[in-house]
């Protein structure tokens, strides 16, 4: 066990940063989780009383589980850079991957409230579309607006990613 402590997380922070990507990957899934069974449970009463609208709901149920998406990407790329995944592995130092978890771990709550939040939003959305389905197109946009700031935390996790490890980004 020491050896493994030594060669993870003290000599490398390959340890350290694989505790970020879990992190990223279990608040953003469980807060996905969450955020589809607040919009799930409100569809099924709107689709208990109409069920022609299920086309229109079944969009306004799956967003909040774009979070889940984004932790995952950002997980990946952490991993990317801590060389396992490569041929030449990387020297990544303990104070890098000390880094990359508090990224993993920063994004990770962000996308897990946002998608609880969304899925709240989505409710809403599909208590509108429920009562006047005209209005689908427009109630899309209520949980498109805290889809924005799941988009940011990915988009700020990638930044953070790149700095940590002078990965080119372009």
């Amino acid at each position: 066990m020491e050896k493994f402590w030594e060669l993870y997380f003290t000599q490398t922070g390959i340890g350290w940063a694989l505790v970020g990507a879990a992190m990223a990957v279990m608040f953003g899934g469980v807060g996905s989780a969450r955020g589809i069974r607040i919009a799930g449970a409100q569809a099924g009463g709107a689709l208990s009383e109409k069920p022609e609208l299920f086309g229109k709901l079944l969009v306004l149920m799956a967003l909040p589980g774009t979070q889940g998406f984004y932790s995952f990407i950002i997980a990946i790329l952490i991993a990317n850079n801590t060389g396992l995944t490569k041929a030449q592995p990387i020297a990544l130092t303990p104070v890098q991957g000390i880094g990359l978890m508090f990224v993993g771990i920063c994004a990770g709550i962000v996308e897990w409230r946002s998608a609880i939040y969304q899925g709240e939003a989505s409710a809403a959305a599909i208590n509108l579309t429920a009562r006047r389905p005209e209005e689908s197109g427009r109630a899309i946009l209520i949980p498109a607006l805290v889809e924005t700031y799941a988009v940011v935390a990915l988009l700020a996790a990638i930044l953070f990613i790149g700095w940590i490890t002078g990965m080119k980004l372009a």
